[in-house]
């Protein structure tokens, strides 16, 4: 009997940076390999550098619960200014993370932790893993907005699930099927990407070049699947 695998991600970012989008690449790429995925997305106004939250549910096994994820054992942090600037609607980030979380965080260095949330985050046994995902995405996609297929690559390599085949079928369905709902929002933002790109399917190459980088940087750092992240 294979092993169950069960992640509760939550993502918290930035208006424009494709939080909303992540989620459903990444449930749609779960479903695609024929796993399990529900998400809820949360965002008030639909502006840029607004905080947003979005939460996944991925799993080998059915899921039954829907909504809003309370008690996460991932958290994908897009932006710094989630911690550091406290614009997020769950305070602090790590509020309800599960004992031995996973935090995969958006960031080319460390970021020095207050007091009280090192030691929270010690006594949790935390791993926090730091991908420089702005900075891989303007390096390998020429443009920061595939900072959101950078986060995805990581944590599906951290997982174990999905994988580089469905991922990409996940891309195709969402900038060139179009087979996933997006807000307004991303729709607009969508119409500047492809201003960007003289034809989609530049644009999904790029995207999976970014998702290929980042998915090869985690493989490299050795944040393999941990089987001490699955418990919910």
């Amino acid at each position: 009997m294979s092993e169950v695998k069960r992640y509760n991600v939550r993502m918290a970012g930035l208006g424009g940076q494709g939080v909303v989008t992540a989620s459903h690449i990444l449930s749609n790429a779960v479903v695609l390999s024929n796993g399990f995925s529900s998400l809820v997305p949360f965002f008030g106004s639909e502006k840029r550098n607004a905080p947003v939250e979005s939460y996944v549910r991925i799993s080998n096994e059915e899921i039954y619960e829907i909504g809003e994820i309370v008690y996460p054992n991932v958290l994908m942090i897009f932006s710094e200014q989630v911690i550091t600037l406290g614009k997020s609607y769950t305070m602090p980030f790590y509020t309800g993370l599960k004992q031995d979380g996973i935090i995969l965080i958006n960031s080319n260095k460390p970021i020095d932790f207050v007091p009280d949330e090192a030691r929270e985050m010690e006594q949790k046994g935390a791993k926090i893993y730091y991908l420089p995902a702005t900075e891989m995405a303007n390096d390998v996609a020429k443009t920061e907005l595939a900072t959101n297929m950078c986060m995805c690559g990581a944590i599906s390599a951290i997982f174990g699930m999905p994988d580089l085949v469905a991922l990409e079928g996940s891309v195709k369905d969402r900038f060139i099927g179009k087979g996933i709902v997006v807000s307004g929002g991303t729709a607009a933002l969508d119409s500047v990407i492809e201003k960007k790109f003289a034809k989609k399917q530049k644009l999904l190459e790029a995207n999976m070049d970014a998702i290929k980088a980042a998915h090869q940087y985690a493989i490299d750092q050795k944040w393999g699947f941990h089987a001490d992240a699955v418990a919910v």
